[in-house]
């Protein structure tokens, strides 16, 4: 079965159907999890079902895209009360091997009702095109990263981009957004002194990329999705959160 295929059946087995017999099938016993509040292995995958049946969360998947053995999902949780927000936005990463989910990776953050930009967190194009640019596309998001988010070379911005559509709900469209909203975090005390790129995943015209940041000397969580259309930078998603200090095992959120 492809890696795509693989992680939505697992997906719907944990948290459509939920059956813990289908999922048992579709993960390794020792199955990493890096959720910091979901026990590691596949009990505690289960556990976890459990608790989402009993609380009536639903999920909406609204973008997959997979590279390799690693297969994301952008999704939204509705009544999700007991997880901390009536909804929340969600990256969930997934690294397949041998025909089994073997690990994951994900960030959660509550959907306010309103966002600067007038879109949402995880609304916009879903359809994957240009797959023969993955590569191209994925150095020139790298770039942006390193570059602009990382604060190497932040002048360099207009290079990556002429249009950004933004969906992370504090900021305006555009560069000039970007770079305002970051500036207006930084005066509310939220310094970032480290963004560095640890998983990435490209496919087509997206590009994924979960970074492990320092935010006022605090870590932080940043999963971001771009959308590039004619070698710029033109849409962008993301999911941010602190990472805690303290999780229920011992794998650390990367």
């Amino acid at each position: 079965m492809p890696a795509k295929d693989l992680v939505i059946a697992l997906f719907t087995a944990a948290f459509v159907d939920h059956d813990p017999d289908a999922a048992r099938q579709l993960v390794t016993p020792d199955y990493i999890q890096h959720n910091p509040q979901v026990p590691t292995g596949a009990d505690g995958l289960l556990g976890l079902m459990q608790m989402v049946e009993q609380s009536g969360m639903t999920v909406t998947t609204h973008r997959v895209i997979s590279e390799g053995d690693l297969v994301v999902l952008h999704s939204t949780f509705d009544n999700a009360d007991a997880f901390g927000a009536p909804r929340l936005a969600a990256f969930d990463v997934f690294r397949v091997d041998d025909g089994k989910v073997v690990e994951h990776w994900d960030n959660l953050q509550p959907i306010p009702d309103t966002t600067a930009s007038g879109r949402g967190m995880t609304d916009g194009p879903t359809e994957i095109t240009d797959l023969d640019q993955t590569e191209a596309n994925k150095a020139l998001v790298l770039g942006f990263v390193r570059d602009v988010l990382g604060g190497a070379a932040p002048e360099k911005a207009p290079e990556y981009s002429q249009v950004y559509m933004q969906h992370n709900p504090n900021l305006a469209d555009g560069i000039d957004g970007l770079i305002a909203g970051t500036k207006a975090w930084a005066d509310q005390g939220f310094v970032i002194t480290k963004f560095d790129p640890q998983i990435v995943v490209a496919e087509g015209n997206f590009v994924f990329v979960a970074s492990d940041a320092t935010v006022s000397g605090k870590p932080w969580a940043f999963f971001d999705l771009w959308r590039v259309e004619d070698g710029k930078i033109v849409e962008h998603w993301d999911v941010v959160a602190p990472t805690p200090d303290a999780m229920v095992h011992d794998n650390g959120k990367f």
